[in-house]
C-alpha cells in the first residue's frame, strides 16, 4: 500500500546520505538508474527526494549505495515535493532555469495555449531528458527536453 510523507526532513536527510554514498562509491546517476531500471531523470529526482521509487527499484538502488532497509522503505514513500524553498533560488544553475522561465514563461504559455487550448502540461505524466551536444561554433550545448502530457481544462 502506498504511504505519503508530510515532513520532508527525512527525505532530505536521505538525499544527503544517498549523495554521500554515490560520491564515495564513485557512481553516476546513470549507473543508479540502470540498477533501478528507470530513467536517469526519474531516479535522480527520486534520490533527491522528489519521487517515490517502486519497491524493486528502491531495493536495487539501496543495495548499490549500501543503504539500509529503512532507506528502502523511505524511498518508496510519496514525498512532499518541491525543492526550491523560499522564493528566488541562489544556486547559479537553478537560478538560470528560474531566469529562463522569467524571460520565456509567458512565451511558452502563449505558444502552448495557441497550439493546445486552455489547460496545463503535466509534471506527473512527464519525461525529462538532458543531453550534451557539440556546438557548431565551438564548445558544448545543453539540450533539455521537457515532455509532458497536455491536460485540457474541462468545464464542470
Amino acid at each position: 500500500m502506498p504511504h505519503a510523507q508530510f515532513d520532508p526532513t527525512a527525505r532530505q536527510a536521505l538525499a544527503v546520505t544517498a549523495i554521500d554514498a554515490k560520491t564515495r562509491k564513485d557512481l553516476t546517476w546513470q549507473q543508479l538508474a540502470d540498477a533501478a531500471g528507470l530513467s536517469v531523470a526519474f531516479v535522480t529526482a527520486a534520490l533527491l527526494g522528489q519521487h517515490a521509487l517502486p519497491e524493486s527499484a528502491a531495493k536495487a538502488v539501496a543495495e548499490l549505495l549500501g543503504l539500509d532497509e529503512d532507506a528502502v522503505l523511505l524511498l518508496q514513500t510519496i514525498p512532499t515535493r518541491g525543492s526550491i524553498p523560499g522564493g528566488i533560488p541562489t544556486d547559479p544553475t537553478i537560478y538560470r532555469f528560474h531566469e529562463m522561465l522569467q524571460v520565456y514563461g509567458t512565451t511558452l504559455k502563449a505558444l502552448v495555449h495557441e497550439q493546445f487550448g486552455d489547460g496545463i502540461i503535466s509534471a506527473i505524466n512527464f519525461k525529462l531528458d538532458v543531453r550534451k551536444v557539440a556546438d557548431p561554433e565551438g564548445g558544448e550545448r545543453a539540450v533539455i527536453t521537457l515532455d509532458g502530457k497536455y491536460l485540457p481544462t474541462r468545464p464542470f
